[in-house]
């Protein structure tokens, strides 16, 4: 997976938020606000290419959580974002 030219996460009042920029996302037409987790997973992989294995590796290192939990909330992230078109797969 990889995150799709043009988004950008941005501060936006304090708040982590996905925008769309330039010519690609014209027809984005919504933000899409990150909870800290979130937001440290995308400032982590911006710019590489990842997968579900490389995000669940993240938050075990960062917040110390199982392995297992950290797969399953891995996994519904990186859906999240698809469905969301954030990313592509």
């Amino acid at each position: 997976m990889k995150i799709i030219d043009g988004f950008r996460l941005r501060d936006v009042m304090g708040q982590a938020t996905v925008i769309g920029e330039g010519v690609n996302q014209v027809d984005f037409n919504k933000l899409i606000t990150l909870n800290s987790s979130a937001a440290y997973l995308w400032k982590e992989i911006e710019g590489k290419e990842f997968d579900t294995g490389t995000l669940a590796a993240l938050l075990v290192a960062e917040y110390g959580i199982d392995s297992s939990l950290a797969e399953k909330d891995a996994a519904a992230i990186a859906s999240q974002w698809v469905e969301a078109g954030l990313v592509e797969a």
